[in-house]
């Protein structure tokens, strides 16, 4: 068994690789050729968090996986990651585990790139504007998934506390210094969303954490952040004013995700108002952007194929890490 660490997956597994990898993935979900049930979810409640188990099949692959992603918010008060996991890499002719991988990083490159595949298939063309709200374990892998889905000129970072939010822009702009994109850390939403074509919101918030009704025309929109039904990051407003609204998958977006459940229930949108998983758009099978005007939301809540083609792809690639054999 091959275990990988961040930084030997790093080493071999770019954002851009990233990005092709989970549109391959999307387009097999709609295919229906990955065998993934939805995830099992254990709460954790008096730490206000929970245990999460995704396993996925391909057969045409001969690969299977499982991943073990917990979250736990509360951890980055310890310096902990928020979202500890680990990937199984499975030979699906044999049962025999071939990897181990650092499932925080598997984790964190495949939701970003759910963002660049998403703003790369349904974005305009020509954006220079992008805004991320949330800072946490997500927060570098969007941004770095924002940049190189499109040539932006400036991102503006909001997150709850304005300290971490500077040291964050800070890191980023020395990490991504290679994009040529100035990161600026802004003090309030209303000012990181102000004229941004592209914004993602990457948070386990339980209210709205930007104003629907301040979101420029032409805008894409991406919320990764809101897992379980309770949770709200998006502005119901954005989704009355969307031309389209797309997702990784919404038979998982409509077992767990408030940001949609919630203004189904109270009559805000309905299942009308969807247009489809991001895979049928790649498949060319339900329409993208149609115009520069159109206000779009893309909703995710990650799904199991993501991780598995990922985890094919990494594994493939390698060529490094540490054997151990039990």
């Amino acid at each position: 068994m091959l275990l990988l660490s961040k930084e030997d997956i790093r080493k071999v597994f770019t954002m851009r690789d990233a990005i092709e990898a989970n549109k391959r993935a999307f387009q097999l979900l709609v295919d229906g050729k990955c065998n993934a049930p939805l995830r099992t979810n254990i709460q954790a409640p008096e730490q206000d968090g929970c245990f999460l188990f995704m396993p996925a099949y391909v057969e045409e692959m001969d690969t299977a996986s499982l991943k073990i992603v917990n979250v736990f918010p509360h951890n980055i008060d310890q310096g902990l990651p928020s979202l500890p996991a680990q990937v199984m890499l499975i030979d699906g002719k044999t049962g025999v585990v071939q990897s181990l991988m650092d499932g925080i990083c598997v984790t964190q490159i495949r939701t970003g790139a759910a963002s660049g595949a998403a703003f790369d298939v349904l974005a305009r063309k020509e954006c220079k504007t992008g805004a991320l709200i949330g800072t946490g374990g997500q927060g570098a892998a969007q941004l770095e998934a924002m940049l190189e889905a499109r040539k932006l000129e400036e991102v503006r970072v909001y997150g709850l506390h304005y300290d971490r939010t500077e040291a964050f822009v800070k890191r980023m702009q020395e990490e991504m210094e290679h994009y040529k994109t100035r990161i600026l850390p802004a003090r309030s939403s209303d000012e990181a969303i102000q004229d941004a074509d592209l914004i993602i919101t990457a948070t386990p918030a339980d209210q709205p954490v930007f104003d629907g009704a301040k979101v420029k025309k032409g805008a894409t929109i991406s919320c990764i952040g809101s897992y379980q039904p309770h949770m709200q990051e998006m502005d119901p407003v954005v989704l009355t004013r969307a031309s389209k609204i797309y997702f990784d998958s919404e038979e998982a977006v409509l077992s767990e995700a408030g940001d949609i459940l919630i203004p189904l229930e109270d009559g805000t949108i309905t299942k009308d108002d969807f247009t489809g998983d991001l895979g049928s758009v790649i498949k060319g099978e339900v329409k993208g952007r149609e115009n520069d005007e159109e206000i779009i939301v893309f909703k995710s809540v990650g799904v199991a194929a993501q991780d598995l083609v990922a985890a094919r792809e990494i594994y493939d690639k390698a060529g490094i890490g540490t054997e151990w054999n039990s």
